[in-house]
């Protein structure tokens, strides 16, 4: 079954046979998490009275293949934070070495952020899929041998603009420049760091996520004053 959703207008397909039968279900678009539902009925509306089962849709790790996890695979361990207050701002920083991931931890906490560090890059896709992060930090090698084709990297770019814009996506890498604008458009993040100027990173930050604050403020103003905000 091919699933559209309303909100982000996201496309996705769920095996037929992962979806009960003569049912009303609800799923979590794997993009916004905004509950759709589906009802597999032969051509009959829901009622109040009908029984609706959760049905709890994830992106795999390899590029825009679409799994099923089933609410009896519930992990709590998989959500990246146990209680946050409102407003909080929260990272999700993938970096294996241990060291220069201390010194992301230490620069973040100094900024305001709650911290994740996942273990590998399907472990940052299943917290993904529990939290919208306001910040994602990854080294262009993580968990993976070349950037070209990162998992995280293609599920970001797959998200609708209307919800990859409200991320700041930072690469950490050996290749480019510090704040090498063209690199960053090219990879399709907001931000890239040598890795030589990571003692630097939390001025660097400042300064990049002002700049993109300042810019969409510019943005959402120009939506409403042409009716579309």
């Amino acid at each position: 079954m091919e699933v559209i959703c309303d909100q982000c207008q996201g496309k996705f397909r769920i095996p037929d046979e992962k979806i009960p039968a003569e049912q009303v279900v609800f799923i979590s678009c794997p993009r916004c998490k905004k509950k759709l539902t589906l009802d597999t009925r032969a051509n009959r509306p829901a009622t109040i009275s009908d029984p609706v089962k959760p049905l709890q849709v994830g992106i795999s790790p390899d590029k825009n293949i679409i799994q099923t996890i089933s609410s009896s695979a519930y992990d709590a361990s998989e959500k990246p934070f146990d209680f946050l207050v409102s407003g909080v701002k929260t990272a999700l920083v993938c970096e294996s070495d241990s060291g220069i991931l201390s010194k992301l931890r230490f620069s973040l906490k100094q900024m305001g952020y709650h911290t994740t560090e996942p273990e590998s890059a399907m472990d940052a896709l299943k917290k993904m899929r529990f939290h919208s992060f306001d910040l994602i930090v990854m080294n262009e090698l993580f968990d993976c041998e070349s950037s070209e084709d990162h998992p995280i990297l293609t599920f970001l770019n797959e998200l609708a603009m209307s919800v990859r814009r409200n991320i700041f996506v930072v690469l950490i890498t050996t290749r480019f420049r510090t704040m090498d604008n063209m690199a960053a458009f090219n990879k399709s993040v907001n931000v890239v760091i040598h890795m030589r100027n990571l003692d630097e990173i939390a001025k660097i930050l400042r300064r990049a996520i002002d700049e993109h604050q300042a810019f969409y403020s510019v943005f959402q103003e120009s939506l409403i004053e042409t009716g579309k905000g």
